[in-house]
């Protein structure tokens, strides 16, 4: 099924419910997107939907209105502990904006109740969240749901609460397998009613995908909502309004341009993607330092409680820097992406151009670009922290774009390390793998001892010199190994030692010629031994032991 209409709200085949109707009004939705004004009526209508659109579309409120016009519709009220709608979904701040988009409209619906279930939070407070004020509408993190389905030891009974099912959406469900929650979600799945309606809603349509849908949807109707404008051969996996922009530098070059980008748009909120959590940490703090008057928020998976309040906080605000790119010309307004190429990798446009149906547009190149590098490179001569971070970005770096999917063009023996290095604005190159027997003569390292750079943290460089004497210590200690002694004259060579391995088994050789037990004696005896194990595990009886002794004797005979 392929729709591109859109219309008023009150124009659906279904009539909403008045509190929706008023709370969309609120909201200042005026009129449905495609995904929505082919979603809805399915919806309600009890069928199973697999919807394709891409991110921004509007899918959140394509399942949230179903949601609640199901749960209004039913003849028995829920209770307290009854869990009426799943909806789960790959990232805590998707499950954050979800939950707030749902509690818009639960504030004309107090009967019933939501809660949100993602990582970063106390399990155990979740659990007794849920014992004390039950949830009608769950929405979380596949991790966290499956969790909470394995806490019947600490009061809570999920499966039980889950009986009353009736609606499961699985949101962005291409992205919830590629970050691998595929056993989770069949978990879940194990304890969900087969008697429920099912929505999954994703931006592409993958052969995983299609083994899902065949797991937890039945009979569904499928969707593709198209762009309007874009042709059917060609379609869109980005958001009309979205302009996807590239430019092409150097890697010595790319973090200067970059601060010279954001230096002339301060006043647009920016979201930044680095390829790993350490560049996030180091680059970060190079923003903080070097972009003034802006506020700069760096979030990434490997941070816990912080990650949620950051992500709040990025929200609210007018104008801001983050390290996370993506959700930007989101339901009908506009919004750029721009993502920064080495030369050698400019092949990768016709790639996302044909392959992934995502043009991208060249930008012409900043203008007033300054160096900053040196400036970084100061930050980490004055502070050991700076240093470190510098060093671990740079080597998180390497590692990650050597597990880049499009690995034919994003090629480790491609990249100009030195060029690298001096991008990252490192007073030395670090030992790994990946350097190991190669110069960069083009790398001029920083004439420090790079040992002697202390900490800005006067407890952190405390600690760091206590342990550096406690190791001194150890080594001031530490007995001498052993001299090895070798017995003049003595030969060790491997030649020798071939000699004296031939030596002995030429005389084992003449032993066994010489020895009275020829070999045929020798496998009687082994199969005589044999026969006796046997009887003595049961195996063959007295009988046919004595058998088996008399016929080998009768041979010999």
């Amino acid at each position: 099924m392929e729709t591109v209409t859109e219309g008023k709200w009150d124009g659906l085949p279904v009539k909403l419910n008045d509190g929706i109707l008023q709370t969309l009004a609120e909201l200042n939705f005026t009129h449905m997107t495609p995904v929505q004004s082919a979603c809805i009526p399915l919806f309600m209508n009890n069928k199973d939907v697999a919807a394709e659109a891409v991110t921004g579309s509007g899918k959140t409120l394509a399942f949230v209105i179903p949601v609640l016009e199901i749960l209004l519709k039913r003849e028995q009220k829920l209770k307290k502990m009854q869990v009426g709608a799943l909806i789960v979904t790959p990232t805590r701040e998707l499950a954050i904006q979800i939950s707030e988009v749902v509690g818009g409209f639960l504030r004309r619906f107090p009967q019933f109740s939501q809660i949100l279930l993602i990582g970063g939070s106390n399990p155990a407070e979740d659990v007794e969240k849920l014992k004390t004020h039950g949830a009608n509408i769950v929405i979380g993190t596949p991790g966290r749901i499956e969790d909470m389905f394995r806490r019947k030891a600490d009061g809570l009974d999920m499966v039980n609460s889950v009986k009353s099912l009736e609606v499961l959406v699985l949101d962005e469900a291409d992205r919830l397998l590629d970050m691998g929650f595929e056993a989770s979600l069949n978990t879940i799945l194990g304890f969900l009613p087969k008697q429920r309606r099912t929505g999954l809603f994703s931006a592409t349509q993958t052969q995983e995908l299609e083994k899902l849908v065949r797991a937890g949807l039945r009979n569904p109707v499928r969707i593709t909502v198209k762009e309007k404008g874009v042709a059917a051969s060609s379609v869109q996996k980005t958001p009309a309004r979205l302009c996807n922009y590239y430019m092409v530098c150097r890697a010595e070059e790319k973090f200067n341009t970059m601060v010279a980008f954001l230096r002339q748009h301060k006043h647009e909120k920016q979201l930044v993607f680095f390829s790993t959590c350490a560049c996030v940490e180091y680059f970060g703090r190079a923003l903080e330092l070097l972009v003034k008057n802006v506020p700069v928020h760096c979030i990434h998976g490997k941070m816990k409680h912080k990650r949620n309040k950051i992500f709040s906080e990025f929200r609210k605000l007018k104008s801001a820097f983050v390290h996370r790119c993506g959700r930007t010309a989101r339901i009908g307004h506009q919004g750029s992406a721009l993502v920064f190429l080495l030369p050698m990798e400019e092949s990768y446009v016709n790639f996302l151009s044909i392959n992934q149906k995502c043009p991208l547009q060249k930008m012409s190149p900043v203008k007033d670009v300054v160096d900053v590098l040196p400036k970084l490179k100061a930050a980490a001569l004055s502070d050991r922290a700076v240093y470190e971070r510098g060093m671990r970005a740079f080597v998180s770096h390497i590692q990650a774009y050597a597990k880049h999917e499009c690995s034919l063009i994003f090629r480790v023996k491609d990249l100009d390390f030195a060029a690298l290095a001096r991008g990252f604005a490192l007073l030395r190159m670090p030992r790994m793998p990946e350097l190991k027997g190669k110069t960069f003569p083009s790398f001029v390292e920083e004439a420090v001892d790079t040992d002697a750079i202390r900490y800005k943290d006067k407890n952190r460089e405390k600690q760091r010199q206590k342990q550096l004497a406690e190791q001194r210590d150890r080594e001031a200690t530490r007995p001498a190994p052993p001299r090895k002694s070798f017995v003049r004259n003595k030969a060790w060579s491997k030649q020798k030692s071939k000699k004296d391995r031939k030596r002995k088994m030429a005389a084992k050789r003449k032993q066994d010629e010489d020895s009275d037990v020829d070999e045929a004696d020798m496998n009687e005896l082994l199969n005589d031994t044999r026969l006796l194990k046997r009887l003595k595990k049961g195996k063959i009886s007295e009988e046919d032991f004595e058998k088996h002794l008399t016929a080998g004797a009768e041979e010999d005979v």
